[in-house]
């Protein structure tokens, strides 16, 4: 592979010289741009763009940090920083991590050796803090609420949604409400807020048996449901955490030809549209959108919250 002393060397012109030429730089004479552009042509040279990478104090690259995308909320996120992207110059990476936290840690780590401009973790297996730290190497951006950790993160403000539904089943004498989650509270920032909005409704804890986890595609929303069933639990309601995932539920029931309990989504899906079902809408692709944006700021620590809201589409019991 050619390279820039092979460029002077051919051209009879020295290094910085040619370096100018390619830089496009002035005061450089028309002779020396000739033959310079000339040697280039014979060596078929390209520029290496990790060294313009080095040379410009940027990679152009932003990483997405992304557990998986089988719930939408990691795909309508994904979807709204990929639109945010296409107006800059900017690259987004995705980085796949399954919650490994050493693979998250070697994603930092790259951010650290200026792989990366910034890195965007849609959830995390590693703590809050420790993403925290790594802020000084380059832009760090969550997507929860992050309460006391200082890091820049852009969140859904999910507790308005969540008030506004649990009241609304409250308010209409629904008891018997099963829940679905992608991972257990300890672990999980959706779930802690969705629970404790529960709580604070209702004023008690849920039984222990209307709490689903690893609940994340139709498949499993339809697995789960017959879990229940299975088990003989009577259910009022189903608040999913997710639109297609409660209509793989409300598939299950009706190939059993039993009642349908009372459905709340999440996300504002299609599947909710078509099938009149209420949900909450927590604007993912607007939190990728905003995400996008605060991690090519370089300044002060910021936190973005999203409003969301609670879409009733159904008024009566099944």
């Amino acid at each position: 592979m050619a390279t820039i002393h092979d460029i002077a060397r051919l051209s009879g012109y020295s290094v910085s010289t040619v370096s100018r030429v390619l830089n496009q730089k002035n005061h450089v004479s028309k002779e020396a741009e000739t033959a310079i552009k000339k040697a280039i042509e014979e060596l078929d040279y390209v520029p290496s763009e990790i060294a313009r990478d080095l040379s410009r104090g940027k990679t152009l690259n932003i990483g997405i940090v992304l557990p998986h995308i089988k719930h939408p909320f990691f795909s309508d996120i994904l979807n709204g920083a990929i639109n945010a992207s296409f107006l800059t110059e900017y690259h987004l990476v995705i980085l796949p991590s399954a919650y490994d936290e050493k693979r998250e840690l070697g994603y930092l780590e790259q951010l650290r050796s200026h792989a990366f401009d910034g890195l965007i973790f849609t959830s995390h297996g590693l703590p809050l803090e420790t993403l925290a730290t790594y802020q000084k190497y380059g832009p760090v951006v969550c997507c929860e609420n992050p309460y006391e950790v200082p890091i820049s993160a852009v969140y859904s403000e999910r507790s308005m949604a969540l008030q506004s539904s649990l009241s609304w089943l409250k308010e209409q004498g629904y008891k018997k409400i099963g829940f679905f989650f992608s991972r257990e509270e300890k672990l999980s920032a959706t779930t802690r807020e969705t629970l404790n909005a529960y709580r604070s409704v209702f004023k008690k804890e849920p039984e222990t048996t209307y709490v689903k986890t690893g609940v994340a595609t139709y498949a499993e929303g339809y697995q789960k449901a017959k879990e229940w069933v299975d088990d003989s639990v009577e259910l009022e309601v189903i608040f999913s955490n997710g639109d297609d995932i409660v209509a793989g539920a409300r598939q299950y029931f009706l190939d059993q030809g039993l009642p349908v309990p009372y459905l709340v989504g999440q996300e504002n899906q299609l599947s909710s549209q078509l099938m009149s079902i209420s949900t909450n809408d927590y604007q993912f692709q607007e939190i990728g959108k905003k995400a996008f944006e605060l991690v090519l700021k370089q300044g002060e620590i910021e936190q973005i919250s999203v409003p969301s809201t609670f879409m009733l589409r159904e008024t009566k019991k099944n």
